[in-house]
């Protein structure tokens, strides 16, 4: 299961854009923002478990 994980991580990587670079404020982030945020953060946990 771990190994799905560290799959799903390196294509997030290159596919969606790191907020976090571009400075993104969490107060005034989207909804969508948001989302993308929960997500890399939920399979990046999971990857490094």
């Amino acid at each position: 299961m771990k190994n799905i994980f560290k799959v799903i991580a390196k294509i997030n990587r290159v596919i969606l854009p790191s907020l976090t670079k571009n400075g993104l404020d969490p107060v005034k982030a989207t909804k969508f923002q948001l989302l993308l945020l929960g997500w890399r953060y939920y399979i990046t946990k999971n990857s490094l478990d």
